[in-house]
């Protein structure tokens, strides 16, 4: 059973409209939320709204404003917002077609998918799903949501599509800055060579169920411990020296990488409430 759509409107390509639905493709109920409590009775901590000069205030006696100027606000009350309407209010308006390879991910944001409003709007819907499908293209489009426009992407996904809210150019920051110290200088042919090796006989089918998130896992089993009255065992996290001898540290990898065929089983990682680390003392004796 779908749940609630998170938006409904009309899907708009030139002069065609299709009544569609848009669902969240993410949930992040399943991730382990904390409550903050006050140490010592274990009440949670409420928070209040406060004025720095009349103190406590009323929901009811709070409005919107925007800081034009250090300490000055213009308000806008719901009236204003309401006038704050644009066209894509009620359609997510295709805008253009792009080639699926000129979308870079990282613009890439939240997934939704879109479904027909009803059994009327289903073969309109399908056709142009269809069509999409075989031309190589994502839409690129608009829709208004919880108050802000985005820029999304349209793509076909099974019998429906998939729409994933881009952000504007603005937000996403340039690499340069973080690349600028990274040099041009060759590498070295044999140790590229055992790269990529190494990248060949890791690489295998991508199977997202394959992988759990274990510091979720490891959490859960802490909390049970607490509920039972016993204390989270403690995992021992070795620190993973550095690098010294790269080729070396390839040709040692190679060696312990099988090549293809199924990944290792993941170990199975103990609750934690603290993370100790091995001495290095410890860990050379260990290497010898």
């Amino acid at each position: 059973m779908a749940t609630r759509p998170s938006w409904s409107g009309n899907l708009k390509l030139s002069l065609i409209t299709v009544p569609v639905r848009l669902y969240r493709a993410v949930s992040s109920t399943a991730r382990t939320s904390l409550n903050m409590l006050h140490e010592g009775c274990n009440q949670r901590i409420r928070y209040q709204y406060t004025c720095p000069v009349h103190g406590e205030v009323a929901k009811d006696d709070i409005v919107k404003g925007y800081q034009y100027e250090r300490g000055k606000y213009v308000v806008l009350d719901e009236d204003t917002l309401d006038k704050v309407k644009v066209e894509t209010s009620r359609t997510l308006e295709i805008v253009q077609f792009v080639s699926v390879e000129e979308l870079d991910s990282v613009y890439f944001d939240t997934p939704y998918y879109l479904a027909p409003d009803g059994a009327v709007a289903e073969e309109a819907f399908r056709v142009l799903r269809k069509a999409m499908e075989g031309s190589g293209k994502a839409g690129i489009g608009r829709v208004t949501m919880a108050g802000h426009e985005h820029m999304v992407a349209i793509q076909p996904r099974d019998k429906g599509l998939l729409i994933t809210t881009l952000h504007y150019a603005p937000e996403v920051r340039s690499d340069a800055p973080y690349f600028a110290e990274i040099g041009h200088a060759a590498v070295s042919g044999e140790e590229l060579d055992l790269a990529r090796q190494l990248i060949e006989n890791k690489s295998r089918a991508f199977d997202p169920a394959a992988f759990h998130d274990r510091y979720e896992e490891a959490l859960h089993q802490a909390i049970e411990a607490k509920i039972n009255g016993r204390e989270p065992e403690v995992v021992q996290v070795e620190e993973t020296g550095k690098v010294v001898d790269f080729m070396e540290a390839l040709k040692r990898s190679l060696a312990q990488e099988p090549s293809g065929g199924e990944p290792p089983a993941p170990r199975r990682q103990p609750s934690r409430k603290t993370t100790q680390r091995t001495p290095a003392r410890a860990r050379q004796k260990k290497g010898g």
